[in-house]
């Protein structure tokens, strides 16, 4: 099975366009491509399920150790013909300035993957071969194979390009040059790119893009460059979640998906799958009711604040919520599923009421109010773990809370690289929400813990 990480000097480069160029050229000419994005962003692995009609997984190896990275990576290319991942920001860019942690690189290195550099080349030259040639020698054990020229602006600045290349970094083919095409562009917001949901590639765009591909990049190359062997790691990743489950049935978990949430690692769910949930997705915006049955709720991240006035207007789900917290039923939510548990959010100078489990009020910011990796241990028991247990996330946010009372229990204690960043993690009776999306490849035992207590409260409920 062939991998392949698309990666970029820098944000801006051109690496969504490629990536999804690229799986959607390889879809269209019959291979079976599995989709990953390094890090824990959201929104282009929405991108990445639109184009290929299968699930993209972020793999993250600050919040994931290598074990499970492998673990997953194995566990969604069982039945590709080639493997796509997207990296994040620059190629070497992950929690600070000395360690690769979280980075692109260090994906490539974990997977033995190739790594193919995608170069805005606007408004140069020849020194387009000098920034390659920096960032294949960074890092030896990084093997950055092949690169893409983006934003090429005719037929001789493409020769420059290719001789400086040849001239200077003769192992380091050059993939493809791409013209400038503002056709290729896609739509942002203030967290980045819209959404897949708000803003589906229509079969049009997709059709230009793939024949963009199919005309500047050499596919056939791309896909045929040497693969060193792929080694597992002994007894490392994630414990078998499924083997806790085994003398259980499946419990129904409810898990708000729709477009005001559409923010998951889908590990998350593969996760609560194995440790014994059966999922069933149910929508906020849309459904009158929570779905029969179900033993617990995840409230995944997203934009809840576009979508204000129809949550709001949707009593019968926000009382169907409201009861279900108030009979101790397990809930799980994070960053938008914790907006939509507060007294309301604030937006375009209105207030839309919500669901009120939490008596504050959200704001949002015209800038950022957070941004980073977290780490969490647990202050008290709790639906997600024990006490003193400890999980890793992101935290990344255009909103704030009103001040929450200070008798209001807040079960995380949060840091990042060991600085203390306060507490967080709001606790009513077994509704816990935060702003930080925790990913449960971090600590497994999220998802088991969370599924007991799901199962737990459905035994109770039937007697």
């Amino acid at each position: 099975m062939k991998r392949l990480i698309i990666a970029a000097p820098h944000s801006g480069s051109g690496k969504t366009t490629v990536t999804l160029g690229v799986m959607a050229a390889l879809k269209r000419r019959g291979l079976t491509v599995a989709p990953f994005k390094v890090g824990p962003d959201f929104i282009d692995p929405g991108y990445h399920r639109l184009v290929t009609g299968v699930p993209s997984v972020n793999l993250d190896g600050w919040m994931c150790g290598p074990g499970f990275l492998r673990e997953t990576f194995a566990h969604h290319t069982a039945s590709a013909d080639v493997a796509v991942a997207e990296g994040v920001m620059g190629l070497f860019d992950g929690i600070d300035g000395v360690s690769e942690s979280g980075s692109t690189a260090q994906l490539a290195k974990e997977l033995a993957a190739p790594v193919i550099l995608v170069v805005d080349a606007r408004s140069q030259a020849r020194s387009a071969a000098a920034l390659v040639h920096g960032f294949a020698t960074f890092d030896p054990g990084v093997n950055v194979a092949g690169v893409v020229f983006n934003n090429v602006a005719s037929v001789n600045h493409e020769r420059i390009l290719r001789e400086a290349l040849a001239a200077h970094l003769p192992g380091v083919a050059v993939l493809g040059c791409l013209p400038k095409d503002p056709a290729l562009a896609i739509a942002s917001r203030h967290l980045g790119l819209l959404t897949a949901e708000d803003n589906p590639l229509s079969a049009e765009f997709i059709d230009h893009l793939v024949e963009v591909m199919e005309k500047h990049l050499d596919l056939d190359a791309l896909v045929t460059l040497e693969q060193a062997e792929l080694r597992p790691v002994p007894g490392g990743g994630a414990a078998p979640a499924a083997s806790v489950c085994d003398r259980h049935e499946p419990v129904r978990v409810a898990v708000a998906r729709d477009a005001a949430f559409c923010f998951v690692y889908e590990d998350n769910l593969r996760l609560l799958e194995e440790a014994g949930a059966e999922l069933c997705h149910f929508s906020p915006l849309c459904d009158d009711r929570l779905p029969e049955g179900i033993g617990g709720i995840y409230l995944p991240g997203g934009y809840p604040e576009l979508f204000a006035a129809q949550l709001a207007e949707n009593e019968s789900m926000k009382q169907a919520v409201r009861l279900a917290v108030e009979a101790d039923m397990p809930v799980y939510a994070e960053c938008g599923g914790f907006i939509y548990l507060t007294q309301g959010v604030a937006a375009e100078q209105e207030t839309h009421p919500f669901v009120g489990i939490f008596p504050v009020q959200t704001r949002m910011l015209p800038r950022r109010k957070a941004l980073g990796y977290r780490e969490v241990e647990l202050l008290a028991d709790g639906v997600i773990g024990a006490k003193a247990s400890t999980a890793r996330g992101h935290e990344f946010h255009y909103s704030e809370m009103e001040e929450v009372p200070a008798g209001f229990e807040r079960l995380y204690r949060v840091s990042r690289k060991g600085a203390d960043l306060g507490y967080e993690g709001y606790r009513y009776k077994n509704c816990l929400a935060s702003y930080i999306h925790l990913h449960f490849g971090s600590a497994p035992g999220i998802a088991r813990d969370f599924v007991r207590h799901c199962r737990a409260y459905r035994t109770r409920s039937l007697t």
